[in-house]
């Protein structure tokens, strides 16, 4: 079924809101995936800092975690509070040299997240019960595994060109969504 057949059910004012968003979400996409692509190392310094931000919010969530999860026991939630206050020095840490640490840590983060994912892959590829091919969860762990492991020691450069190839993908994408738009379909007068 095609949008033109859901037209006939919806206002012509929300397919005119509808395709509004698409099109202002498809400029700011462009825009953004440009600066990606043409700043990219300010691009890794400017996650960085959000990635600082976010490691704060989290550890203020796990200290106020561990003071209102009254159902845990004392040790859980002293533990809870600990890695509530490490992630907030972490975050301020962070979030205080963004040039390097941030993109250091962000760089830490998304390749240890990589190698477990890749291990988990091959645990899967092992056990034989995935339903997925062998052979992809094979490659994709080993593939994952090897790009944690260039995300770990090449932090900087890893994550410029992630940052830039994430760029290039969001202007492909916000330009296609241009090409997609719902169309007002003329519906005759009953």
């Amino acid at each position: 079924m095609t949008f033109a057949v859901y037209n006939k059910q919806f206002p012509d004012e929300l397919i005119g809101a509808v395709r509004t968003a698409l099109i202002a979400s498809a400029i700011a996409g462009i825009v953004l995936g440009l600066i990606a692509v043409i700043w990219p190392g300010i691009t890794v310094m400017i996650l960085g800092v959000l990635f600082g931000i976010a490691l704060i919010v989290g550890g203020i969530f796990r200290v106020s975690q561990a003071f209102a999860a009254s159902y845990l026991s004392g040790g859980i939630r002293t533990l809870l509070g600990l890695l509530g206050v490490l992630t907030i020095i972490v975050g301020v840490f962070a979030l205080f040299s963004p040039a390097s640490d941030a993109v250091w840590l962000l760089a830490l983060f998304i390749g240890i997240g990589w190698i477990f994912q890749g291990v988990n892959d091959l645990f899967a590829a092992a056990s034989k019960s995935a339903h997925v091919p062998t052979w992809y969860l094979v490659f994709s762990g080993i593939i994952s595994v090897l790009a944690g492991i260039v995300m770990i020691i090449a932090g900087q450069f890893a994550l410029t060109v992630f940052v830039w190839v994430g760029g290039i993908m969001l202007i492909v994408l916000s330009i296609a969504t241009l090409f997609t738009l719902p169309k007002k379909v003329d519906t005759p007068a009953v």
